[in-house]
This record gives C-alpha cells, sequence and structure tokens, in this order.
C-alpha cells in the first residue's frame, strides 16, 4: 500500500488545475442500513498505510480513541472511524491509515482501503442537507464513481476537533485582539468546524464577514460584487478588504479560487490569504504558484488574527 503513496511529490502539480486525488476506505457493512459505504481522504493529509500496530489504551479519552500506538518514537493517538461516527458493524478494522494535517499527527482505524481516486474538484457535490444532517456534518462533499458506488469524504478537520482538546476556547483565543478599526473579510471554507472557529476569530477581532460553503460559491458571489462595484462606481475595497480561502472545498479549490481571482484585475488590491490543515512547506509553495498573498494553518486563531491585522490595520 506504501507504493500508492510514494510518489506524492509528484501530485504538487495539481495545484491549480482543480484537481485533487482521494484515498478510497471502507469501515465496515452497517447491520442497520445493511450497507457498506466508501470513504475518502485527501491524499495530501495521509502520510503512510499500515497494519494495526499495537495499541496502548489510555484512560479517561473518548470512545472512539483506542489508545496510543509508538512510531518511530513519537507517541500518535489512534482514532477507530467506525466507532465515531456511529456505524454498527461486526466488522473489525485491519488497516491503520497515519494522517498528518495542522502539524498534528493521527491513526484512523479502518476496516480496509481501496485504491486513490484521481479525479476534478467539479466532480466533488456539496452533501444534501439530509446527508449533512445524518453524518452531522462530517461529511463535506460527495462524487459518484462509474459503478455508481458513492465516496464521501470526510472532514478529518471535525474527527480532530472532537477527539482531541486543541481547540479550547480559552486557550487558542486568549490572545486575539480587537482590530479597532471597521474592516469586512470574505472567507470561504467547506468545513462547518473551520467556519466557526474562523468566525469566532473575528468575532473577537470585532470585524466583520461575509462567507461562503465552497469555492464555486464564493467566485460566484465575488463575481457578483465586482460587478455591482464597477456598476455603481464604487472601489471594490470598500465591501471587503481581505478574502481568506480554505484549500480543500467541492466544486472549486482554493487553488483555483485564488487563480481566478488573481486573474481579474478588480481584485489587485484584496489580498488573499489561503488557510489550510495542509500547512506543509510544500503546501505553503503551492499556494504561492497561484499568487496567495499569505498562507495561515488551520485552527491558529492567534495566527490568523496576527496576519489579519498586519493586512487590515
Amino acid at each position: 500500500m506504501s507504493d500508492l503513496l510514494k510518489n506524492i511529490d509528484a501530485r504538487t502539480k495539481l495545484a491549480g488545475t482543480n484537481k485533487l486525488e482521494i484515498l478510497m476506505f471502507s469501515l465496515g457493512m452497517d447491520k442497520r442500513s445493511k450497507r457498506e459505504e466508501t470513504f475518502g481522504i485527501n491524499v495530501f493529509k495521509v502520510r503512510e498505510v499500515m497494519r494495526i500496530p499495537q495499541i496502548t489504551r489510555a484512560p479517561e479519552m473518548p470512545a472512539s480513541v483506542e489508545g496510543m500506538v509508538s512510531l518511530r518514537g513519537t507517541l500518535v493517538p489512534v482514532i477507530d472511524l467506525a466507532k465515531y461516527i456511529g456505524i454498527d458493524t461486526d466488522c473489525k478494522p485491519g488497516i491503520m491509515v497515519i494522517t498528518e494535517y495542522n502539524g498534528q499527527t493521527q491513526g484512523f482505524l479502518v476496516k480496509g482501503v481501496d485504491n486513490i481516486l484521481r479525479l476534478d474538484w467539479s466532480a466533488m457535490r456539496v452533501p444534501p442537507a439530509m446527508l449533512m444532517a445524518e453524518m452531522g456534518g462530517l461529511v463535506t462533499a460527495i462524487t459518484e464513481l462509474k459503478d455508481n458506488r458513492l465516496v464521501m469524504m470526510m472532514d478529518v478537520e471535525k474527527v480532530l476537533s472532537e477527539t482531541s482538546n486543541f481547540d479550547k476556547d480559552e486557550v487558542i483565543f486568549k490572545n486575539v485582539k480587537p482590530l479597532g478599526k471597521e474592516r469586512t473579510v470574505f472567507f470561504v471554507d467547506d468545513s462547518s468546524v473551520a467556519r466557526g472557529q474562523i468566525a469566532r476569530t473575528l468575532d473577537v477581532m470585532q470585524v466583520k464577514y461575509i462567507s461562503a460553503i465552497n469555492g464555486r460559491q464564493a467566485w460566484e458571489e465575488l463575481v457578483k460584487m465586482a460587478d455591482f462595484a464597477d456598476s455603481t462606481g464604487t472601489p471594490l475595497k470598500n465591501f471587503f478588504q481581505a478574502i481568506l480561502t480554505d484549500v480543500e472545498m467541492p466544486e472549486m479549490d482554493g487553488y483555483m479560487l485564488t487563480r481566478k481571482i488573481k486573474a481579474d484585475k478588480r481584485f489587485s488590491s484584496i489580498p488573499v490569504l489561503m488557510h489550510s490543515s495542509l500547512s506543509s512547506s510544500s503546501n505553503q509553495q503551492l499556494g504561492k504558484t497561484v499568487g496567495v498573498d499569505e498562507y495561515v494553518p488551520k485552527f491558529e486563531p492567534e495566527k490568523l488574527a496576527q496576519t489579519l491585522t498586519r493586512l487590515l490595520a
């Protein structure tokens, strides 16, 4: 299975092409629905795939957290995704997917992995409201395969948020201060967890905001505002002073959105910040290739506030 991931450097060429690659996996047949669903995770967030090593149980952890494993001297929390989602299955997980995002490493237990699927973000659709409600916002995008199977893109940031203490308000917001100036930020993110934290950061900063849930919707709204500004002779910067975009989004990703913004001269005075859990140096370099002005890691409100303060003030 490591062969599926060894050429990840070549995948950096996908930036700005609105394409992605996802590792597909299953969690077992749900006894209630009699179905075995297929889930997906962005390959950029996968460090390795391996057989499950010995897990050390730890007390006082959420029910879905199986314990810890030691990987080359690093302790990594292990989460049983079937338990986390609430799938009632007799299938025991056989594979551990090691993921790395938001500067954190964790292992996800799954029944098995399929192959890596390359597709266009335009083929990833926003899930129906009923599915989003049923899955508690865990699925951020969905696509259909040629064999009629549906692949559901999992919001792994939500998993991390709910199985760890990394986003406690008293810790991560304590140094966020009011901006002291009237400003507006346009932000876009498909994760409800991320949108909530961005909004909270901006609220503490006393900065107004306009939001969208994916790149396509964001681009349509931005074009409408630019057209309105043209028709009224009003500077576009009067409506908002910065754009904050996620990378992974259905229908249009943040790389493509940034490329479109930077190609339109009407947005030339408005900085674009890329805000992503794909925070490695290689991903930051990808952001630069499409023209982003700043790259800020997700779930670090203090860094986000510092960057916005510098740009907006």
